[in-house]
């Protein structure tokens, strides 16, 4: 049984180096450490990967992230296939694939925006790279792209906060609204749940999150509504993509 990782990422999503100490090795290999800047698989959003260099200069790569227990307090670093794993004991440093990160964080904060401006109960998603998606219950079919598409131009060209802060279980149980997932279940387990909101006091949205996020909706950058799919009655399943600057 191993204590709980320290979640630097949490407090500190824009942290790229870190220095720690690797506490032995998961029930499927993955090293523990007692703290970490990589975000761990969950909430649709895929883990972290990077490096670690150890004291000698020896390095092993991290091909992803992953909670080793079921309480989700654990973190284990999947190291990259073949490569030296360091013993407990060793102090390493930790170097996040920082491109690949950020483009996570824009994309999770731009879904967020996604279920403002179509404000249905939310039954699935998942973040990428390049493209997210959110699925819906949604009672009629027909939806006004371009419109949705002017809107969320709107809020990331607002600039609006992104901020966090923490209410009791009991706080949340209270406020059932907060929750628009009905898929995934908020980050419970310590007591407390994080919560993102964008648009400071005069919030635009507010709900339950344990990933990674930008500072404000500006450094989101220019995305779009790509494409909409039927995937039921009254599902839908909305995608979204950056789109990338093009030089003149």
């Amino acid at each position: 049984m191993f204590p709980a990782t320290e979640p630097v990422f949490r407090d500190d999503p824009y942290a790229r180096t870190l220095d720690a100490t690797v506490i032995g090795r998961g029930d499927k290999g993955g090293i523990i450490l007692d703290r970490t800047l990589f975000y761990p698989t969950g909430g649709g959003q895929p883990g972290d990967c990077g490096r670690m260099t150890w004291a000698d200069g020896t390095e092993t790569g991290v091909a992803t992230t992953v909670w080793d227990d079921d309480g989700k307090t654990v973190i284990a670093h999947v190291a990259i296939e073949d490569m030296p794993l360091p013993e407990a004991g060793a102090k390493v440093r930790l170097e996040l694939d920082w491109e690949r990160r950020h483009r996570l964080m824009r994309m999770h904060t731009a879904l967020h925006l996604l279920s403002v401006v179509l404000p249905y109960p939310v039954t699935g998603g998942s973040v990428g790279v390049d493209e997210g998606r959110l699925d819906f219950d949604i009672p009629e079919a027909d939806l006004d792209r371009d419109g949705l598409n002017a809107r969320l131009a709107e809020l990331v060209a607002a600039d609006h906060p992104v901020s966090f802060e923490w209410i009791t279980d009991a706080e949340l149980d209270a406020k059932p609204d907060l929750v628009k997932t009905m898929s995934v279940a908020p980050p419970r387990g310590s007591g407390r749940v994080r919560l993102v909101r964008i648009g400071g006091d005069a919030s635009v949205d507010l709900q339950p999150c344990g990933g990674t996020h930008v500072r404000s909706t500006g450094e989101i950058g220019r995305f779009e509504i790509a494409k909409v799919e039927k995937k039921g009655k009254i599902n839908r399943r909305v995608r979204i993509r950056f789109v990338e600057e093009t030089a003149p």
